[in-house]
């Protein structure tokens, strides 16, 4: 397989002067996560035209110059399941991507189930097989034999031609304006979780009281400073649990810190006194100051009424060609009743009421509470046997 090997910031910096000639992009990367604070970047794979390329950010180091390009705009860019690729685009320009074209959410859209896997869609789009046998590399490792590498590049070489089949379905459905405001939700959402104090997302934090919740976001910033330091994953830096022990107890006396089984670990000894400054950091923010219980829509309306509407979205869902695991869940269909049934001043429109779920769903699910709609068995034998008619 031919292709562009860039491991130099030179040429880097003429590959991506050459990428601005070319309407459509497709890329993907290799990284690996398990131990690190954030994931490295090990490998970008480009597919632009008839010509394909390998970048190597372990030898060209700052890779920024790819990034800013995709950033740019100007050009349709597609990725499969780009979380992670919105995320290193972010982190080196501060931008989302421009043109995003995502595989697996505009699948969802043209009735492919989600999340679809890669190989999934080669298959189901293209009629190919995906190779495995390089499943388990380490990317890190160099140099890279041949075979990893051909791989590799196998992720990207069908991205094209995928975009186009899809491309076409979602013109003949209408869903353009669709796929793109799942995009930029998906991009806005992996955004947010980078710039925000996600503290709340300490497992068995939210039944805390204000003080103790206090002490746990202490905590967490302090865990997140160390493990950005050292480069290490949060969790083994100071597990949850014991964040939430720390907290209960609310003491920062460093004997009955290191009294709490756990704390005794090697790799926390050496921190007492910062884990018991952080704890009285917590304790004397003024109570006004205190975290507030997150707003939540109250759960209303029987058990049997949300089941019901769960499996409503289902029925939507086949009947408008969408995978329903991208339209919504319980928790979702619990939001949209509590706001229906019990609205409160200042609540968050539910998700189900926005957008293009709004179109589908939200008008729907107001008509069924309306008793203008009901649900009947249209063919037995189909996958999807269940359709809406006026009551």
């Amino acid at each position: 397989m031919d292709y562009q090997a860039i491991s130099t910031p030179p040429q880097l910096l003429s590959y991506c002067e050459s990428l601005k000639s070319h309407a459509v992009i497709g890329f993907d990367t290799e990284f690996v996560s398990e131990d690190r604070y954030r994931p490295e970047l090990c490998l970008i794979q480009v597919a632009a035209g008839d010509e394909l390329a390998v970048i190597d950010p372990l030898s060209v180091g700052d890779t920024t110059p790819f990034w800013k390009e995709l950033c740019n705009g100007g050009h349709t860019v597609i990725a499969h399941a780009a979380r992670e690729e919105i995320r290193f685009a972010f982190r080196h320009t501060g931008n989302s991507i421009g043109g995003l074209f995502d595989t697996q959410l505009a699948a969802a859209f043209v009735g492919i189930e989600y999340p679809a896997s890669l190989a999934t869609l080669v298959d189901r789009l293209l009629g190919e097989r995906l190779p495995k046998g390089e499943t388990r590399t380490n990317w890190r490792h160099r140099p890279l034999t041949p075979d990893q590498v051909t791989y590799a590049l196998r992720d990207v070489t069908g991205l094209q031609a995928m975009q186009t089949s899809l491309q076409k379905s979602i013109d003949r459905f209408g869903r353009d304006a669709w796929v793109a405001e799942e995009v930029e939700r998906l991009q806005q959402k992996v955004i947010s979780a980078e710039t925000s104090c996600n503290w709340r997302r300490v497992s068995g934090s939210s039944g805390l009281k204000p003080r103790q919740q206090e002490i746990v976001r202490q905590l967490w910033i302090w865990r997140e400073d160390i493990a950005e330091q050292f480069d290490r994953l949060p969790r083994r830096v100071l597990r949850d649990d014991l964040m939430v022990e720390l907290a209960k107890r609310g003491s920062p006396e460093v004997q009955k810190i290191k009294g709490i089984r756990g704390m005794e670990r090697r790799g926390l000894t050496q921190h007492y006194e910062d884990i018991a400054g952080a704890i009285r950091q917590g304790l004397e923010v003024p109570d006004s100051e205190l975290p507030k219980r997150e707003r939540r829509h109250a759960r209303v309306g029987s058990p049997m009424l949300s089941q019901f509407l769960s499996t409503s979205i289902a029925c939507i869902s086949r009947q408008h060609k969408l995978s329903p695991a991208i339209v919504g869940n319980s928790d979702d269909v619990k939001d949209l009743l509590a706001y229906e049934l019990q609205p409160r001043r200042g609540s968050e429109e539910p998700e189900l009421l926005k957008g293009w779920r709004g179109e589908i769903v939200g008008k729907t699910f107001r008509r069924i509470l309306a008793g203008e709609l009901a649900i009947r068995v249209a063919d037995v034998k189909e996958e999807q046997p269940l359709e809406f008619v006026d009551s």
